[in-house]
């Protein structure tokens, strides 16, 4: 849902997600004079209860002599000093009310001047086409440290789920956000007679293979294709059978084979459910998430159910090649068969799907065409490295605002377009608080922190835990994967599955990804989630930054008590003015051009496809 309202010298615009609203506001110029900054009010439409001032964690100084760490302020007292702000706390499906108010005068008796309110209604989570679900995806935060006061979480707690497959523990629902709920309900909705088709990279999580025991008990038919390379499939075998789950299982007095090892592949990368109904496809549950406790707590991750018999059909074919566990060139054939390359402008009729392995790499070159073609903002989540393709398409476009979550800091190259950008690219890693992120070397992963040597940081933030269970792997911040293209317009393209934006991912690996194009709702959910974690870890780096470069004084804390804050957040070509013109643009710059019809003139990017194939494989072969 979007809205917009100005009254007076005041104009905000609303987009909500499932669980956050995001809200952009702008003040007339002759109205910034003296601005302090704003407060936002907050109910529940239609609600008894008296709305409430939101609050941040910034404070002025003079009006707090002792500030206790921790601590949360009124914004009606200690303002937002900011042109955006987001409510990350709201349910799923209900009717709002935000009144943003801009203050003025003495800060210790500050004035209203103008105020607008809007109404806003959250987003179910799933219409019955699209159901969409973010976890929490940060599990080192203020928040949690505040609400849980790092309480230890053992093992054992990521598996307490009861009978209707709710979890048990606060910390581990928090951390969840309905993401593992949405998945085992998937399963758990299945009737005797219905089916599920897997496809499963680490499959390790307890519930869910329980679950898929259980609905086996019922008479549903389910078949598992697994990662089983023999380099690295320890864990799963050991949880299949731990587990319990049979090899085979009798069903309608057939036996049918349950489990299909995948071993014949670089890395069988797909984490997708497909739900057959009356014989038919019906649904497909996929996306970024891991069947572990690491990619359903700990990592940022999405689960995305779509409701559709034709998409679903193509994942079940898709998932009957790979259960016969196929050579590279063949999976490439089938693949490509399938998922023909898409369009420069896809449809908008309906969604679409893009399977891997390919002949070449070219879909980089495609998603980097995208980037480029985009007319006012692009966003984009890239777990590991940044190919040179995509940051060629980040770097080469001067009019829209590009907007990139990174797992590790970011590279020279990478800081290097991000300079030139004029503050139009932006670059947002994971990052700890006050801390240092060390990856293990062990086969397991895992995570070490150290505090910044000298920083500050550790007297003004309460203390943030990340030795937690759920720090395993290869990823621990950032593992979802996914590529919006004009979101806040009418025509949205939504590109999100399990590939990682890579060569390998493309050429070398199984993969699926869902291309979305027109869906409103849908980009503004991944929209507004986006917005959550890149400004979650963007704020981080920046005060590491300054905690590491500077060795700071200054208490990042505590809200400027002059003006200067005004100057900071409308200076030309800086990345917040940039951000703040994307949501009230220029009246002379609203006459772009749409990310399609650019598309529409664009080159073929798969025109030499079968040549860069040819050119992969003979590399392959050389000698070294």
């Amino acid at each position: 849902m979007r809205t917009a309202n100005k009254n007076g010298a005041l104009s905000v615009r609303a987009i909500s997600g499932t669980r956050v609203v995001l809200m952009a506001w702008d003040l007339d110029s002759e109205a910034r004079q003296g601005l302090r900054g704003f407060a936002i009010k907050h109910e529940i439409a239609g609600s008894k209860v008296t709305g409430k001032w939101l609050t941040g964690i910034k404070y002025f100084a003079s009006q707090v002599p002792a500030p206790v760490i921790g601590a949360t302020y009124s914004s009606r007292k200690h303002p937002f000093q900011t042109f955006l702000w987001s409510d990350y706390e709201l349910d799923a499906d209900t009717a709002h009310k935000f009144t943003i108010v801009a203050l003025y005068g003495a800060v210790d008796e500050l004035e209203e001047r103008h105020t607008v309110e809007v109404g806003i209604s959250t987003e179910k989570e799933n219409d019955e086409r699209n159901g969409i679900w973010f976890n929490r995806g940060a599990i080192a935060s203020h928040a949690m440290s505040l609400q849980f006061k790092n309480k230890p979480i053992t093992p054992a707690m990521f598996n307490k789920v009861d009978a209707s497959g709710q979890l048990l523990d606060a910390e581990v629902r928090w951390l969840s956000r309905g993401l593992v709920e949405a998945c085992l309900s998937f399963i758990r909705g299945t009737r005797p007679g219905e089916a599920l088709r897997v496809c499963a990279y680490e499959f390790t999580y307890s519930p869910v293979l329980n679950a898929l025991i259980d609905a086996l008990k019922r008479g549903v038919d389910v078949r598992i294709v697994y990662h089983d390379t023999k380099k690295d499939n320890d864990a799963n075998v050991k949880a299949i059978e731990s587990a319990g789950l049979p090899k085979e299982a009798k069903l309608d007095g057939k036996t049918q084979r349950v489990l299909f090892p995948r071993t014949r592949t670089k890395i069988p990368h797909n984490k997708f459910i497909v739900k057959i109904v009356d014989g038919k496809p019906a649904a497909v549950w996929t996306g970024s998430t891991n069947f572990t406790d690491t990619g359903f707590f700990g990592q940022t991750n999405v689960g995305h159910l779509i409701t559709d018999a034709s998409l679903a059909q193509i994942y079940a074919r898709y998932w009957e090649e790979l259960s016969s566990d196929p050579t590279l060139s063949n999976a490439v054939i089938k693949a490509v068969e399938l998922t023909p390359n898409p369009p420069n402008a896809p449809s908008a009729t309906r969604p679409g799907a893009f399977f891997s392995p390919r002949i070449a790499e070219n879909m980089l070159d495609w998603y980097a065409q995208r980037l480029d073609d985009a007319s006012s903002l692009a966003m984009m989540t890239i777990p590991f490295n940044v190919s040179p393709t995509i940051l060629k398409g980040l770097a080469s476009s001067d009019e829209s605002l590009r907007l990139v979550i990174l797992e590790d800091p970011p590279t020279e190259e990478v800081l290097a377009a991000e300079k030139a950008s004029k503050g139009r690219l932006a670059f947002s890693n994971g990052a700890i608080l006050g801390k240092d992120f060390f990856k293990s070397k062990s086969p397991f992963g895992g995570a070490k922190v150290a505090p910044i040597p000298q920083s500050p940081l550790d007297q003004w933030f309460i203390d943030e835990e990340l030795a937690r269970p759920v720090n395993k792997g290869h990823v621990f911040f950032v593992h979802s994967k996914f590529l919006l293209i004009d979101p806040l317009s009418d025509d949205p393209l939504v590109c999100t599955g399990s590939a990682n934006f890579s060569k390998n991912s493309l050429i070398a690996n199984d993969e699926n990804m869902l291309i979305i194009r027109g869906d409103t709702r849908v980009a503004d959910i991944y929209l507004t989630e986006f917005d959550r974690i890149f400004r979650h870890f963007y704020a981080r780096d920046a005060l590491n930054r300054i905690a590491k470069d500077k060795g700071t004084k200054q208490n990042p804390l505590e809200l400027d008590e002059g003006f200067s804050w005004v100057t900071n957040n409308l200076k030309p070509g800086s990345f917040k003015n940039n951000r703040r013109l994307m949501f009230f643009p220029d009246p002379a710059m609203t006459n772009q051009e749409a990310w399609s019809a650019a598309a529409k003139r664009d080159n073929n990017p798969f025109d030499d496809e079968t040549a860069r194939g040819k050119k992969n494989r003979e590399k392959k072969r050389s000698p070294k």
